[in-house]
């Protein structure tokens, strides 16, 4: 009896330990998430969930391991329920149980679901049971499309990522020396330039130095007004063109 109970003792104290560090890494992890979600990579967030993994293998490992004893056979009863805090089980609980009330014990001593979540599997397992092959078979194959398009998708960014990681580790110049030589010649001398367009001129307006274009009249301003002349104090004798004309015989 003595030998079982050391057996027990060790195993609860291999399991205790294993717990924790499962605890500390889940923390470890939601303070992560929570406080380095904007620069956290997906490699760094891989390696906490392995961290996590190990923790239950190593955690189920002492669960099945020959020596250690069943605890399915352990029972666990309170030995005094009580509204009143009570400050060993708030260390030992991290302040999560206060006090052993009577509305907690049947919680934690539960060992079957509670009866709305009883009565909801149960429905689903109806529900599964009554399915149709066929349907079945078209939901599973539509399920089965719809991972593969999404295992596409990641493997296509995977490889993006992977290339972009190979090409900026290669240290590419981000610069061309042709385009810089084309750049300085076309401002230097032109070259590879296009010839530059004539202004496009309104309808009605020629080019300088001509008329309007014919069939349009050109746009004119308002009238000025009449000013009224002065009468001029200089007689003057108009005489006609015929007249006065030097080389008529």
């Amino acid at each position: 009896m003595q030998r079982e109970e050391k057996q027990l003792e060790a195993t609860l104290h291999a399991i205790l330990n294993r717990v924790n560090d499962l605890k500390s890494a889940i923390q470890a992890l939601i303070t992560k998430l929570e406080t380095e979600y904007e620069t956290i990579n997906w490699p760094t967030f891989l390696d906490n969930y392995a961290i996590l993994s190990g923790h239950l293998t190593g955690l189920s490992k002492i669960l099945q391991a020959e020596l250690a004893p069943s605890l399915r056979s352990v029972v666990v009863l309170p030995l005094q329920l009580g509204c009143e805090r009570d400050e060993e089980l708030a260390r030992l609980t991290e302040c999560r149980v206060p006090a052993c009330t009577h509305d907690l014990v049947p919680d934690l001593l539960r060992t079957k679901p509670e009866p709305q979540a009883e009565q909801r599997l149960q429905q689903l397992n109806h529900k599964a049971s009554t399915l149709n092959f066929d349907t079945a078979q078209k939901q599973v194959a539509q399920f089965t499309k719809v991972v593969s398009h999404v295992w596409e998708i990641i493997s296509k960014g995977r490889e993006d990522w992977e290339g972009e990681s190979m090409r900026s580790a290669g240290m590419q110049p981000t610069h061309s020396i042709a385009d810089t030589h084309a750049l300085v010649t076309a401002v230097g001398t032109g070259k590879g330039l296009r010839p530059g367009m004539p202004p496009s001129l309104p309808p009605g307006v020629g080019a300088p130095g001509m008329g309007p274009t014919r069939g349009q009249t050109p746009h004119m301003g308002p009238a000025a007004p009449t000013m009224p002349k002065a009468p001029s104090a200089i007689k003057t004798n108009i005489k006609a063109a015929n007249q006065i004309h030097p080389y008529r015989q």
